[in-house]
Parts: C-alpha cells; sequence; structure tokens
C-alpha cells in the first residue's frame, strides 16, 4: 500500500480566482495602507497627468504611491526590490492590484514627485501617531505624549508637535535618500534597464528550460558514471 499525500498540482488553475480580499487577515498592513491611501489628497500629483493628454496611458498615481509607502513600511528601499514584491508577495500584489510596474517606473515616479511624496508621507506618519498606532510596519511613530486640554500645557503641546513633525520629515528625508542610493548602486551593478535576477535567455520558457535542465541533469550523471569507473 503506497502513502496517500495531500494533493499537489503547481500547475492546476482555480476554478474560480479568489479574491485579493482573502489573501491576507483584514487586520493585515497593506489594508491599513489600502485605506489610507485612499483617503490621501492627491490632487497636486493628478494635475501633473492632467496636463499630458499624449502618450501610453501611466501606472495610477494612487497605486504607486501605495507601493512606495507600503515598501517604506516594510523596509523595502530600491525600486528593483519592489518590482519583484509585485509578482512575489502577496501584500505588495494586492495593493497593485495585479499590476507590475517596472523599476525604472516606479524609481521615476519617486524621482519626479520626491517633494510631494515626502509631504504626503509625513501626513501619513502623523495621522498614524495621531489614530494612536505607535508603529508602521518598521516604522516607530511613538514619541512623549503632552496633554493638551490644560492651558497651561498648549503651549508644549505645541511645540512638542512642530518638534516631532520635524523629525518626522527628517525620518522620512533620510530614508527617500536611502532609496535613491540603493536604486544608484543597483543601477550601476546591474545596468540601467536590468532587475539583476534574470535568468539565462535558455532558461526563460518552459520548453526550453526543461530541455537545459534534462541535459544538465544528463551531463552530471555521466560525470558522476565516469568518475566511479576511474576509481
Amino acid at each position: 500500500m503506497s502513502k496517500v499525500y495531500r494533493p499537489y498540482q503547481p500547475e492546476q488553475s482555480e476554478l474560480l480566482p479568489p479574491s485579493p480580499r482573502e489573501w491576507l487577515p483584514e487586520e493585515h498592513l497593506a489594508y491599513f495602507i489600502l485605506d489610507t491611501v485612499k483617503e490621501m489628497d492627491l490632487k497636486v500629483l493628478l494635475e501633473k497627468y492632467e496636463r499630458e493628454l499624449r502618450g501610453y496611458p501611466p501606472y495610477h498615481p494612487r497605486m504607486l504611491v501605495g507601493l512606495l509607502l507600503y515598501g517604506y513600511c516594510v523596509g523595502v528601499a530600491s525600486s528593483r526590490r519592489l518590482e519583484r514584491k509585485t509578482y512575489e508577495d502577496v501584500a505588495f500584489r494586492i495593493i497593485a492590484a495585479g499590476q507590475h510596474p517596472d523599476h525604472t517606473a516606479i524609481a521615476e515616479f519617486r524621482r519626479r514627485h520626491l517633494k510631494e511624496l515626502s509631504g504626503l508621507f509625513v501626513q501619513v506618519l502623523a495621522l498614524c501617531q495621531k489614530a494612536g498606532l505607535v508603529k508602521l510596519g518598521h516604522v516607530a511613530l511613538d514619541g512623549p505624549k503632552l496633554k493638551a486640554n490644560a492651558s497651561k500645557h498648549k503651549a508644549m503641546s505645541y511645540e512638542r508637535m512642530q518638534q516631532r513633525e520635524q523629525e518626522l520629515t527628517q525620518k522620512v528625508g533620510e530614508r527617500m535618500k536611502a532609496e535613491e542610493e540603493a536604486d544608484g548602486a543597483e543601477d550601476r551593478l546591474y545596468g540601467k534597464k536590468k532587475r539583476g535576477d534574470e535568468l539565462p535567455q535558455e532558461l526563460r520558457r518552459a520548453e526550453s528550460r526543461l530541455k537545459k535542465i534534462r541535459q544538465a541533469k544528463a551531463e552530471l550523471e555521466a560525470e558522476a558514471q565516469a568518475a566511479r569507473q576511474a576509481q
């Protein structure tokens, strides 16, 4: 009697595709980011695109903002890593709604809207802190809290609020700089148009890949046989 295993068919498609909302628990950070970005005023970004009526339809700024913001929160810095995450990571796939902007599009969006993105990210962090969060992914938001209901504390509270906004602005600025530096380093390492993890041409398609794998396997077996005969 042979061992019975649970069904495993990687090539089998699902008859009814699941909703992305079923892929992660309801309290996942990705959904919080989606809801937060939905409430953000992106007029300053959208107006730039409204003036450009020609050309191929761009990715929606709201999607790219969500992608960059989620990446910021979970420590994914470079645009190449963000591109890979839209294929490999469920949370990123949900935020990107199944789209896969390449690293050049992500890097260009960040470069073009750096000032606006920095301001938006500071707003998000301040909003999250006000909502009671002490941490957003890997980003610490907690800090000394002062009561603002008594008159003697109002000036101190306002001063602390200004200080905290400066701290958040500095934090976002440092992160944006690190992301640009990561992109620059990877551009020099891999070449501007390449991700750096591409398979050789003959291994990219299923038919030629299987042929190459079988050929390599046969060669290894032949080498092993030759080594045994030489002993």
